[in-house]
């Protein structure tokens, strides 16, 4: 899912992440990926895998890749 809106500048696109176990693991990514520039708001569920990333710019998917691989965990793509 990638859903932008235009009216209030926000992009939102939902990433798949694998290795994420727990609370630990959310807050590892999450933290990786909220230090990117333009991103406002990040959830990451460790049950579902899923990563929601809500910034004020589209998102390169290389540095969300490269932030997740830093957290110690593997982006598989866009949910």
């Amino acid at each position: 899912m990638n859903s932008s809106t235009a009216a209030t500048g926000t992009h939102t696109a939902v990433y798949s992440v694998s290795g994420m176990t727990c609370g630990h693991c959310e807050k590892a990514v999450g933290e990786e990926i909220a230090a990117l520039p333009a991103v406002t708001s990040v959830e990451a569920d460790a049950k579902s895998g899923r990563v929601t990333v809500t910034a004020t710019a589209p998102l390169d998917e290389d540095a969300v890749r490269a932030a997740v691989d830093e957290a110690g965990y593997e982006l598989v793509g866009r949910a």
